[in-house]
């Protein structure tokens, strides 16, 4: 069932790579400010362009007009919340008692999945600027694959709480989970970017 959710996020995502590769088709000349101005066009086509952009576009030298690069950064981000939060999660398990101290506990570790899924993208898309023929297919795959598989972790953990009464613990983690997967289904669309290079 959850790699069916999988392949949904997958085919979800390629109508909006073809809007990416749209907004980022016309030429722009190198420079920092003309960086920027790249991410704001590949963000333009994912689900939240606002936080894509600020999020991102602090990292305009590192990127410079690399859609590999704008994917990888995506991700590694992506990463780093999922951990921060994973960790809150667990913090949080450790004083709860009852229905709640399982859910927590199940988030943790779905929160903990979905940070490997998300490491494994970033290291899949390292270097793939200088990866020629198949290849630069296969990886795309994988990193669409890990992606989407991050983003169906984040579901289940706050599907967890559906059992849960309301409480502020649950506000706080459906909150916070809800935030990470906004930065997953962004990196999701970036990568997708990737399919039409």
């Amino acid at each position: 069932m959850k790699m069916v959710a999988c392949y949904a996020y997958v085919f979800f995502f390629v109508f909006l790579a073809g809007a990416v590769n749209a907004a980022v088709s016309e030429e722009t000349p190198s420079g920092g400010s003309n960086s920027t101005e790249f991410i704001r066009k590949c963000c333009a086509a994912t689900l939240y362009p606002g936080l894509c952009y600020t999020s991102l576009s602090g990292y305009a030298n590192e990127v410079q007009q690399s859609t590999v690069e704008l994917a990888r950064v995506a991700a590694k981000l992506t990463r780093a919340r999922l951990r921060s939060t994973a960790f809150h999660v667990a913090a949080l398990g450790r004083g709860a008692t009852g229905p709640e101290r399982g859910a927590l506990r199940d988030c943790s570790e779905q929160l903990d999945d979905a940070a490997e899924w998300a490491r494994k993208t970033v290291a899949e898309l390292k270097g793939l600027d200088g990866a020629v023929g198949p290849e630069v297919a296969s990886r795309v795959s994988n990193a669409l694959t890990w992606m989407s598989a991050a983003l169906t972790s984040e579901d289940t953990c706050t599907d967890g709480f559906l059992v849960v009464a309301a409480s502020s613990v649950k506000a706080d983690v459906c909150h916070r989970v809800r935030k990470v997967e906004k930065y997953t289904s962004n990196a999701l669309a970036l990568i997708h970017r990737l399919r039409f290079n």
